[in-house]
């Protein structure tokens, strides 16, 4: 898994973390978040069900939830992040 070099000075600086410490606290916090955004919403709606939670309510809660939420970024293809790139 790719760690972001920038990331990982700025945890260090900002939490007084060796190099190491830092790359190891941000890979647990990306594996935290390793789940496509279909994994995470069945995972999630799967979980309010069990709460008695209806899916109005549900359908509502996820769309909120999602807006702060990290999901793992979909695989794009060469073809893909061009179209991102030049339109």
């Amino acid at each position: 898994m790719y760690v972001d070099p920038h990331l990982v000075r700025h945890v260090r600086e900002s939490a007084g973390l060796t190099a190491a410490e830092a790359e190891r606290l941000i890979g647990d916090v990306l594996a935290f978040h390793h789940e496509t955004v279909e994994e995470w919403v069945r995972r999630r709606h799967h979980e309010l069900q069990g709460t008695g939670a209806r899916n109005a309510e549900i359908f509502t809660r996820l769309r909120h939830e999602l807006d702060g939420h990290v999901v793992t970024a979909p695989d794009l293809s060469e073809r893909q992040l061009r179209r991102i790139i030049y339109g």
